[in-house]
């Protein structure tokens, strides 16, 4: 399976934020979608997810026998950086929910103690309200509603970013379980994360996609071409 986007352009007003994106995803790998903050990053996101209208492009699914189909709403999981859960419940009442109004979408569904051992939420924590969650346990809620639901793609704006040191690590392991059967593309602003995560790094830098190959790393004009387009000012 491939994500395919065709010269996706998005402006406001009279900036342009995306100029003509061309890229392909391949199932199996997780992206590290790079960019200072402010780069574009989650307009690139909210366009695939259909939160915002593109100005032109085409964004397709390629099925393993090789046809195309337009992407989706449904196709896309989007775990943004900062979660929203409904404190009012329990983690276990929200996720009895989450299970009972998708049952007929999810295949060979677990029991709820299973997905809570899954995502490492303690038994201690699993009957607690969710607005007594810290920051992380609430990113981890949201994380497994998005994998239980098994989208073609999953979107992590930023997920591990404010997380500890321990809960991010957790994240990260269970990020390189599923890829498999996932095109997991990560945003983040901060180079070492995407490096010790991630199969493949691109940034998006001036409205543009581009790949970088690890191989060059090393290399003093790829370095510094890095650190211009993480470093550069420009508000979108």
């Amino acid at each position: 399976m491939k994500l395919i986007v065709e010269n996706l352009e998005k402006k406001f007003g009279k900036k342009e934020v995306l100029k003509g994106i061309n890229f392909t995803f391949e199932k199996g790998k997780i992206y590290g979608l790079l960019g200072r903050n402010g780069a574009g990053k989650t307009t690139f996101f909210n366009c695939l997810n259909e939160d915002i209208d593109i100005d032109n492009g085409n964004l397709l699914i390629e099925d393993d026998t090789n046809n195309k189909r337009k992407l989706e709403v449904v196709d896309i999981g989007y775990v943004v950086s900062t979660p929203t859960v409904p404190e009012f419940l329990t983690g276990r009442e929200f996720l009895k929910f989450f299970l009972e109004i998708n049952e007929k979408k999810i295949d060979n569904i677990k029991t709820i103690d299973e997905y809570f051992d899954f995502m490492k939420i303690d038994k201690e924590d699993r009957d607690k309200l969710l607005k007594d969650y810290s920051h992380g346990m609430k990113n981890k809620m949201q994380m497994l509603v998005n994998i239980i639901a098994k989208p073609n793609i999953l979107l992590l704006d930023e997920p591990l970013t404010s997380l500890d040191v321990v809960v991010a690590e957790e994240m990260k392991q269970m990020l390189k379980e599923i890829k498999k059967d996932h095109i997991i593309i990560f945003s983040t602003h901060i180079m070492d994360l995407a490096l010790s995560l991630c199969d493949d790094i691109v940034i998006l830098n001036n409205g543009i996609l581009e790949q970088i190959d690890r191989n060059n790393l090393d290399d003093i004009e790829m370095k510094n071409k890095i650190i211009s387009a993480l470093k550069e000012e420009e508000n979108v």
